[in-house]
């Protein structure tokens, strides 16, 4: 028959157990050698290490998503940011020749191999393109501020087109140099 337990709890017929006084000590021994100190620690430091990982990845990403391109955007008086107008702005027919010039000058400038030889050569080629495309971006800026007219419109084409032109000399340039150290080593055969 099943008895309530409060009613052995009154009538006392159970003898409570106490539990010896170095029992807390042994149970902490125990717990010690099962758990080292040191596992705790490297816990504490791969949690560390975590919350910096994450925080610089998230550091990262916001910079990344908040930064302003300087190429594209330029700052009146009012210090408003203001898009800059390319040709694409005046009309679909000038969009398609820009598109095409800088297709082109982007496929030139991937198919160019550089080599240590070429180097002076590449450098010479390179400041005179960065002197261009800071011309450009000039050019940009005036047909964003006065709007476009003819002469700004002819003179972002005319640009792209030496840029493409100078590419093609660099192009040839680098196939005569190829050719001569071809020459120079059959003759030294």
């Amino acid at each position: 028959m099943a008895r309530d337990i409060r009613d052995l709890f009154k009538d006392e017929q159970i003898k409570h157990e106490s539990m010896s006084e170095t029992h807390q000590d042994t149970f902490l021994e125990k717990l010690d050698k099962a758990l080292p100190v040191s596992a705790k620690h490297k816990f504490n430091w791969l949690q560390i290490a975590a919350t910096v990982v994450l925080l610089l990845g998230l550091s990262f990403g916001a910079y990344t998503f908040f930064k302003v391109n300087p190429s594209i955007t330029t700052t009146t008086a009012t210090t408003k940011p203001v898009e800059l107008k390319t040709l694409g702005d005046v009309s679909p027919g000038l969009k398609k020749v820009e598109d095409y010039y800088l297709a082109s000058i982007n496929l030139e400038l991937s198919k160019m191999t550089y080599t240590p030889e070429t180097k002076d050569l590449f450098d010479g080629y390179l400041e005179q393109l960065d002197g261009l495309n800071k011309e450009y971006q000039r050019l940009s800026v005036e047909l964003t501020e006065s709007g476009p007219n003819e002469l700004t419109v002819n003179a972002l084409i005319d640009n792209l087109k030496l840029r493409l032109n100078l590419l093609y000399r660099l192009k040839l340039q680098l196939q005569d140099l190829k050719s001569d150290a071809v020459d120079n080593a059959s003759k030294s055969i």
